[in-house]
């Protein structure tokens, strides 16, 4: 499988190049130059199978033969080394939890599969040492951290804005310390995201360092966010109603994933875009006209992004046809206060503790349910993190304590170690110092 540049600039490269390169040298988003269609008799036997087993027979044909067989399936294998529970919340809805994780978020599965691909590819070789440059507006960095943790030949560098994650993702981001490095950006996360983007064209930075990017604009962790679609329908399937998934979006790289799974032959419906204020895409979807805008901070940060990095990839996904996509893929906005009566009307429904995340797809899955009803959909929301990681908004709005996990135990008493950051010439003078 060779991927090219959706700036149509560059030359098309194997998986391992993609991943190494992270963003095309024309400043393009790599995608795949054909869409592999799965057996029909995968579909009919999905149930009988193994999670190990259909994440590697969906993400086999992208990697081609850059990884062995074997020991790809052990990469997979070492991503999954947790759960996926579907979770019901009313007769008609229920929820995929996404953050069994070691970082209590859903890119824990991202991060795992991308690092272990890195240490596979023999990098270790190379004298110079490949610097992994992230952006983040709140789980990605985390994830990040710990799926590169000292990792041999690899230093990662994560920008995130000051004052807006939550407390608990800014210890996972800034306390880990050996080969992780925390950058504290004055600014929004589309001025991190920029920022990472300069750096990959800085001709400096391309001569002297090898920089690869870790945000779901690299393909190896782009791709196996599809794995949960494949989870989903495993589940359902027995149910034999059609299926509607809303997934809270921000950079779109998850949605966009399962779309791509759609493309492929899962038998998926729908897919609901949801987000908070931050609201280009369901404004295009709206009116036609695509129109980025600085993001705005909200209870729901991980989604805080004005200029959605994957759209591009889910506009060829429709082969750039508006109405085509108008027609098959939805999309619903929601303020902080719509949030936060969700994430009540969740908890006294059904007993269950919703993030600020999870409670925008709730919203946007209730929605769409209501236009559709007559249409008998059977609903699924993403639960992309866990609430602890929320703490002070959901225990103020539900009036309750929730009990720390392990893996927050471990580190909430840790000091913060980061850089202050104010522009583009600072981060390129500490890329160059490393």
């Amino acid at each position: 499988m060779k991927f090219y540049s959706l700036n149509y600039n560059s030359q098309s490269v194997s998986f391992d190049k993609a991943v190494i390169q992270g963003l095309a040298p024309d400043r393009g988003l790599y995608f795949p130059e054909e869409i592999p269609s799965l057996p029909q008799s995968f579909f009919e036997e999905i149930n009988t199978l193994s999670n190990y087993e259909i994440a590697y027979r969906a993400i086999q044909p992208f990697v081609g033969e850059t990884i062995g067989k074997q020991k790809l399936r052990t990469i997979v294998e070492d991503t999954l080394q947790f759960p996926f529970p579907v979770v019901p919340i009313t007769d008609q809805i229920a929820t995929l939890e996404l953050f069994q994780g070691p970082t209590l978020a859903f890119k824990d599965v991202g991060a795992r599969f991308m690092a272990r691909c890195l240490s596979s590819f023999n990098i270790t070789s190379s004298k110079r040492k490949i610097t992994v440059l992230v952006a983040t507006s709140g789980d990605t960095g985390g994830a990040v951290a710990d799926g590169f943790y000292d990792v041999p030949g690899i230093n990662v560098v994560i920008l995130y804005p000051k004052g807006k994650v939550s407390e608990i993702q800014e210890k996972q981001l800034t306390t880990m310390g050996k080969n992780i490095l925390a950058l504290e950006v004055e600014g929004t996360f589309d001025d991190c995201q920029d920022m990472v983007k300069c750096a990959f064209i800085d001709p400096q930075i391309k001569d002297e360092i090898q920089l690869t990017s870790a945000n779901s604009i690299n393909v190896a962790r782009w791709l196996p966010q599809m794995f949960y679609y494949f989870f989903v329908y495993k589940e359902l399937k027995a149910r034999q109603q059609k299926i509607a998934v809303a997934v809270p979006s921000g950079n779109f790289g998850n949605i966009c994933a399962g779309l791509l799974a759609q493309k492929m032959g899962l038998p998926i419906d729908q897919f609901v875009a949801c987000t908070n204020i931050n609201d280009t895409v369901p404004v295009f979807l709206d009116e036609g006209i695509y129109a980025p805008k600085k993001s705005k901070q909200t209870i729901s940060n991980a989604m805080d992004v004005g200029d959605p990095s994957n759209f591009i990839r889910i506009e060829k996904l429709f082969n750039n046809d508006f109405y085509k996509m108008k027609k098959e893929f939805k999309a619903y906005r929601f303020t902080d206060t719509s949030t936060k009566k969700a994430i009540k009307e969740i908890y006294d429904t059904a007993n269950y503790i919703a993030d600020p995340h999870g409670a925008v797809g709730y919203l946007g899955l209730k929605n769409f349910l209501n236009e559709f009803q007559n249409e008998h959909f059977y609903g699924i929301f993403m639960q992309t993190a866990h609430p602890i990681k929320f703490l002070d908004t959901v225990e103020t709005i539900l009036k309750i304590k929730i009990k720390l996990p392990d893996q927050i135990k471990k580190i909430i008493n840790r000091e913060k170690e980061s850089y202050p950051i104010t522009d583009y010439k600072e981060v390129k003078d500490f890329l160059l110092s490393l």
